[in-house]
């Protein structure tokens, strides 16, 4: 039956294994008996009455066969996950889901029927299930939503009861701090994530914030960071602008207006421009004075700004031009690309600090961690999220160069082989490429698995990329060293004493071999491969890992995802949530009890519940080749430039919302 799903969600043709929709590969079984019915002894057989009963009998038996027999592992082959995608089963196979439709009626929220049949890949085993398991199995996963769901309702509440509209929670003290401008970052931070959980007391609540009170707070207030105002506060009004429908509805089932958000990023990205505007090359200004629309160098490191952060407002810019009309954003931030492109590095990689008052780079540390990270991570995004993927001939394609790079150069020059065990880590280059070698990583690296995943893949599933000929032998090396690298970052909780992560290790190389700075955990498989220094020891709440996981089963469908990402979870309830509300940083992961930092940031639950949740929902939620999520995980949809005419096209994306169990 056709499809009857929305254009941005239903793949065209091209998802289809075949060139011409009007041919469909058939069964070995169904070729046998054309081919007998084709030929003369059919012919003649078919042609009295006798000749029928005996083909019909002939028939009869071989579904029999086909109903009874089980085929043996991994015969089946998942072709694909969601929207268009065709699986190759055997005739008994057909014949079930023909004749004994799902016990399951219920529509995904895409509008399309759940699979019978699909293979789930675990500890490299690979195994058939059936229509009836593979319910249960995704129940369990609704019900670990829910319980996700929980954890969001009961951080919501110790900030709403003890903070409502400072920037952040300090759970054990019960009150708020202002560490980020004083714009209620968390309001604006946990508002998308509300609204895919469909909390709609708390989507209610943060909207008559924003609408009320945010006007006050950008008028008054006086100096911001523009990198974490951007992906935090502007990202999130442009998420839930997008995610409720723009300007051409109001959002009914939440009983907000969805305007109101696109008013206050308007704002906003009014008093951040000046930090362009003032600056006197095109890298901008890192501190920008809200209350006067002016913007400064930052106070320290010689007044250089961040290379990730100048690099990583690209996203939310170019939308905020997109749906205001205004290109005076967009053209802001692309001219730094434009800038970058044009400035020396060491293969694709460059240093994390880079001054606004010369245009050029500053020092010669290279890492993938603090300072340099998202650097790498929008070179992509923006590349996606402008339709590069779907047009050779984009204006960003320099962008996907530029990354590849930057790939060539993290493979060549930061990845490593720890001891004695073999995890493949990233390291740093403190002192340049002619420095020594650090093998240094910061849980904030972990965002490379998932990175690598997308870049491999376009967002698509692997098998969806490799049929529609996308996922070249560089891609496949890509997406190995996604897999290799998570791997490594779920180690680097499961050496712990605690179950998380600390938020910097060290990896043990022969020339670096260190003793005694264990993770508190002996029994450990890789815990003589990781090291802990006392100082590294503590855990922010951080997301980066939970996103990899998320994205790396969106690619590959690998249960074994999800599995870790449960465990996180579980370590996070177990050792840093508060009983009168919120969730608590920690001092050290590596003893239990484990003390406490008294803090929850924004992003816990911008991002790491967010994509946890989004681990374990239906994986055509939020669909990776129609949204990408900025680096504070606020999704913004792609946009793909419409022929012909040059224009943007402005359609809508949306998504339906789907009910969550066990809430």
């Amino acid at each position: 039956m056709e499809s009857v799903l929305p254009s941005f969600i239903r793949p065209g043709l091209d998802d289809s294994p075949y060139d011409n929709a009007k041919v469909r590969r058939r069964s070995s079984l169904k070729v046998a008996i054309q081919t007998w019915l084709s030929s003369g002894a059919g012919k003649s057989s078919t042609s009295c009455s006798l000749g029928k009963f005996l083909a019909i009998l002939l028939i009869v038996g071989l579904c029999y066969v086909a109903l009874t027999h089980t085929p043996p592992p991994g015969s089946l082959r998942r072709s694909g996950d969601h929207g268009g995608d065709k699986q190759e089963r055997s005739f008994g196979e057909t014949w079930r889901k023909t004749m004994r439709p799902s016990r399951n009626n219920k529509q995904s929220i895409t509008g399309q029927e759940n699979k019978n049949t699909s293979v789930l890949s675990h500890n490299n085993d690979t195994k058939v299930v059936t229509g009836e398991l593979l319910q249960a199995e995704e129940l369990v996963w609704r019900r670990r939503q829910g319980d996700v769901v929980a954890a969001f309702r009961h951080a919501w509440k110790g900030y709403r009861d003890f903070a409502m509209g400072y920037d952040e929670l300090q759970p054990l003290s019960k009150r708020g701090v202002d560490g980020l401008g004083g714009l209620g970052a968390t309001v604006v931070d946990a508002l998308d994530t509300a609204i895919i959980m469909e909390c709609e007391d708390v989507v209610q609540d943060a909207t008559l914030w924003i609408e009320k009170e945010l006007p006050g707070r950008l008028q008054d207030r006086g100096q911001v960071n523009l990198f974490e105002t951007t992906i935090r506060v502007l990202g999130g009004l442009l998420s839930a602008y997008s995610l409720l429908g723009n300007e051409q509805e109001s959002a009914s089932k939440f009983a907000v207006n969805p305007k109101v958000f696109l008013e206050r990023a308007v704002d906003l990205g009014d008093r951040l421009h000046s930090a362009f505007s003032t600056s006197p090359t095109a890298i901008p200004y890192s501190d920008v004075n809200l209350r006067e629309k002016r913007a400064h160098a930052a106070g320290f490191d010689g007044g250089a700004s961040s290379t990730a952060e100048v690099t990583t407002v690209q996203m939310e810019f170019w939308y905020l031009s997109h749906v205001s009309g205004d290109p005076k954003y967009a053209n802001s931030a692309m001219r730094v690309y434009e800038h970058i492109k044009g400035l020396p590095k060491t293969e694709g990689l460059v240093p994390i600090f880079i001054s606004p008052r010369s245009g050029g780079f500053v020092g010669n540390n290279i890492r993938l961690g603090s300072r340099g990270d998202s650097y790498y991570e929008y070179l992509l995004k923006v590349w996606l999220q402008q339709g590069g993927a779907d047009s050779d001939a984009s204006a960003v394609t320099y962008l996907r160069e530029m990354y590849e790079e930057a790939v060539s150069g993290v493979k060549h020059l930061l990845v490593k082989k720890s001891r004695p065990k073999g995890l493949v880590f990233v390291g740093e280059l403190p002192n340049g490429i002619t420095g020594n070698f650090s093998p240094k990583m910061d849980h904030l690296v972990c965002f490379l698995a998932g990175t690598l995943a997308l870049g491999a893949t376009r967002g698509m599933t692997k098998d969806q990329a490799l049929r529609r000929g996308f996922m070249s032998e560089r891609d496949l090396q890509d997406l190995k060293l996604a897999e290799d690298l998570c791997h490594t970052c779920y180690q680097m909780y499961a050496v712990t004493a605690t179950g998380l992560a600390p938020e910097i290790a060290y990896f043990n190389m022969d020339e670096h071999a260190q003793t005694g700075q264990d993770g508190g955990r002996k029994d450990a498989e890789f815990e003589q491969d990781i090291q802990i220094h006392p100082f590294d020891r503590h855990n922010l709440l951080r997301p980066e890992t939970v996103e990899s996981l998320f994205v790396l089963y969106r690619v590959t469908g690998d249960v074994k995802y999800r599995e870790w990402g449960w465990k996180i979870f579980q370590a996070f309830e177990a050792h840093t949530k508060v009983s009168t509300g919120g969730y608590s940083s920690l001092e050290s992961v590596t003893s239990v009890p484990a003390k406490r930092r008294d803090k929850m940031e924004t992003f816990f639950l911008g991002e790491t519940l967010k994509y946890i949740y989004l681990l374990f929902s239906d994986r055509s939620v939020l669909p990776l080749d129609k949204y990408v999520f900025n680096t504070e995980a606020h999704p913004l949809p792609i946009i793909i430039p419409s022929t012909g005419s040059g224009r943007r096209n402005k359609q809508t994306f949306r998504f339906r919302l789907k009910a969550t169990a066990s809430r």
